[in-house]
């Protein structure tokens, strides 16, 4: 079958994209990706900010920079910003007051997700107010993410068990607003009006997340099986929420054209290929981009840098089976071999006179 090998060149080329989503199973190399994204992104945009919603957080280890949920200008760029942002709020970034645990901590129970969509709701009215010119997510496995695209609808439900808790609850904010002088900030009307207005970000933001001119899903994985089927659930549900996704980035690949000698490596291949040859038959109007396993971590701004050339032109490998370079490093190997088993034999023999 003639495959077509695919680039990510086609997302740098679209000047309208706001929002790029990088996501996939655990331990695919969704922060590798998005790090290189957004490096090859502020080649060609004004200003580019990569955000990690992962709680693992793994931004700051593969730019060998700490950042926090303040975007941080990534060393080396004066328009590549990171942040790191908790998708798990904590109570007290919502209300500042202990009173209101009892209500927040009901809240969060009756509807899961919905600390996470208000925590999400104020980190999008906050990269609102800075106006980049386009944002990259590393998020968390694919779960979390699958949750992160349901919080326009988890927000909904929050609001309909506030005004079923509001009679349970609205006594007490009242008399707890009063007893410690905090006016009205935190009656009952003030959190319904929060509420709402993190509802009406969201649903402004959803808008544009189903806007393929503007929004885009990149899939990472690997070829195993695990792998492959996480990502059929991963596109099939962004279907569903009508998010444009037409990228898929195979990583880890052992490139069978590779001068391979190892039994081990070459049953590698072989598993890999016949799950690579499924990822194209199930997504030919894909561009799907194959990224080379290394001997190494992709780490610091340097080591990114210089991967970044595999996102833009397809990779090939530095020895082809059967070629005339191929042959000349196994003699050189089969030399050094045999220079070293001489050496070897010499201290053998030498060995045997001193006995």
């Amino acid at each position: 079958m003639a495959i077509h090998e695919g680039s990510l060149r086609n997302i740098l080329e679209q000047e309208s994209l706001k929002w790029v989503f990088v996501g996939g199973k655990g331990g695919v190399g969704k922060t590798t990706c998005s790090s290189i994204l957004s490096i090859l992104l502020a080649s060609v945009r004004q200003s580019v900010l990569v955000i990690s919603t992962d709680p693992a957080h793994n931004l700051s280890d593969a730019f060998q920079q700490r950042f926090t949920k303040i975007p941080t200008l990534v060393n080396g760029f004066n328009n590549l910003f990171a942040m790191e942002v908790d998708p798990k709020v904590e109570n007290d970034d919502l209300t500042n007051d202990e009173g209101l645990d009892s209500f927040v901590s009901e809240l969060s129970n009756a509807i899961p997700g919905v600390d996470e969509a208000m925590s999400f709701a104020e980190m999008l009215k906050l990269v609102q107010t800075m106006d980049y010119s386009v944002i990259v997510f590393d998020t968390a496995p694919t779960g979390h993410t699958l949750r992160l695209l349901q919080f326009p609808s988890t927000l909904e439900k929050g609001l309909a068990k506030f005004m079923s808790l509001k009679s349970r609850f609205g006594g007490l904010l009242s008399q707890a607003s009063r007893l410690f002088g905090l006016g009205d900030e935190f009656s009952e009307d003030a959190l319904l009006g929060r509420l709402e207005g993190m509802k009406d970000i969201i649903q402004q933001v959803n808008k544009q997340f189903k806007d393929p001119d503007m929004t885009t899903f990149v899939c990472v994985c690997i070829p195993e099986f695990l792998s492959l089927y996480e990502t059929e659930r991963l596109v099939q549900e962004l279907a569903k929420f009508e998010i444009d996704a037409h990228n898929i980035i195979i990583n880890q690949v052992i490139f069978d054209e590779e001068a391979v000698e190892s039994r081990l490596l070459k049953a590698r291949i072989k598993m890999q290929q016949k799950y690579i040859d499924q990822f194209y038959m199930l997504y030919d109007d894909f561009n799907i981009t194959k990224l080379p396993l290394l001997p190494e971590e992709v780490t610091g701004v340097e080591a990114l840098k210089r991967f970044s050339k595999h996102f833009t032109t397809p990779y090939k490998p530095a020895l082809t089976k059967g070629s005339m370079e191929e042959l000349q490093q196994r003699i050189s190997e089969l030399r050094f071999q045999l220079k070293e088993a001489e050496v070897e034999l010499d201290k053998l023999k030498r060995g045997k006179h001193k006995a």
